[in-house]
């Protein structure tokens, strides 16, 4: 009997422990970016395989929220929330493959919340109308992929500068020059309690943060026509952030720490969900032709990495993911500081969607890479 790769064994866990990814513990049914984490996975997996089961898995669950007139269970645009927005990236299979023209609707809702999403005065998106002028790595993953995606399928691929924009703007704000990483977030005004009141930036180089910021770069090279003016500069800032991210990989075991530049500090591990992302835009990269292949071997100590470090296998023979940072974010109701001690303190945890979704990603990816 064949054995199953990675990726087919960590799509059947999700399947057989969660069916339906929105009854998890702490989701309660609410519309939460999580879900299409997990679900972009599956997608890769449905179209290197074309099992069917896959394609259920990601209609399933999205067809509890897409209602028939393309409304959305649970989801406001007035939020203003960059992160709701992230779900929207399986709508253009979902429309493309059945026909049904609730997802196109569905997407166009989405998209409705981007014409009046508050921004920074350079034009970046604010992170959330309760996070004003600031802009978070995390953002980039959840809103400009599928901004892009939706020009190109529905707009004629009018505004494309604009998706670029958010890449430019972050990065020049965000790159530290002495080590090349990128902080957490950035305060155009400079007032939150987590920030330096001169540079406006966080104090710390989060590990899974930069891990959205690749993924969204990978994902949108990808889309992007190579034509594109900025297409030069997008892909220079790809590189540039993963030669700094090379140069703080494990050298022990190939991942990565959760406080990336500190590996040797008291309380800081080696993280699942971040070295997860690092890997699949590693691969991506790689495939896209992004980058040489001097990085092969950059991803396969990282891909090894992944499976002896954090992943072990229950008696049902389902994937466990372990040493996952279950959350991290910056001000609100906790009063997130950012500091170090502050990285370290929050939950870590076993099969975090967020973590699960990556690491399906990082296996297809890197799997699809090595048949090819």
């Amino acid at each position: 009997m064949k054995q199953s790769s990675w990726a087919e064994r960590t799509a059947r866990s999700v399947m057989e422990r969660t069916p339906r990814l929105y009854e998890g513990k702490g989701y309660g049914g609410k519309w939460s970016y999580d879900y299409a984490v997990v679900l972009k996975g599956f997608e890769l997996l449905w179209k290197r395989t074309g099992e069917a089961e896959y394609f259920r898995y990601i209609k399933d669950n999205i067809d509890y929220f897409v209602q028939e007139d393309g409304s959305i269970r649970g989801y406001s645009p007035e939020e203003y929330n960059i992160d709701h927005i992230n779900n929207g990236k399986l709508l253009f299979l979902l429309h493309k493959e059945t026909g049904e023209d609730k997802y196109r609707k569905a997407a166009a809702l989405l998209r409705s919340q981007l014409d009046n999403h508050p921004r920074t005065s350079e034009g970046a998106f604010w992170h959330k109308q309760i996070y004003p002028y600031q802009i978070w790595l995390d953002g980039l993953y959840m809103g400009a992929p599928f901004y892009l995606e939706c020009l190109l399928a529905y707009e004629n691929g009018q505004g494309l500068d604009d998706v670029a924009r958010q890449f430019i703007v972050c990065e020049r704000h965000t790159r530290d020059k002495a080590t090349g990483l990128l902080y957490h977030a950035w305060d155009e005004k400079r007032v939150q309690p987590w920030c330096n009141p001169e540079t406006g930036l966080s104090p710390n180089f989060w590990g899974r943060s930069i891990g959205w910021f690749c993924m969204a770069l990978a994902d949108t090279l990808e889309l992007l026509p190579r034509e594109h003016a900025d297409y030069g500069k997008l892909a220079g800032i790809f590189a540039e952030t993963l030669f700094a991210l090379r140069r703080v990989q494990d050298a022990e075991t190939g991942v990565w720490y959760q406080v990336l530049d500190q590996g040797s500090r008291k309380g800081n591990y080696l993280e699942a969900s971040a070295s997860s992302m690092f890997a699949y835009a590693i691969a991506k990269g790689i495939r896209l032709g992004l980058l040489g292949d001097a990085w092969n071997d950059t991803l396969d100590r990282a891909f090894r990495g992944l499976i002896e470090e954090f992943v072990t296998e229950t008696k049902e023979g389902w994937v466990n993911l372990n040493k996952n940072c279950q959350v991290a974010g910056l001000g609100g109701a906790a009063r997130r500081d950012g500091t170090f001690a502050y990285y370290i303190s929050e939950p870590i945890v076993t099969n975090d969607l967020k973590g699960v979704g990556a690491f399906l990603q990082a296996c297809a990816e890197y799997e699809n890479l090595k048949r090819s």
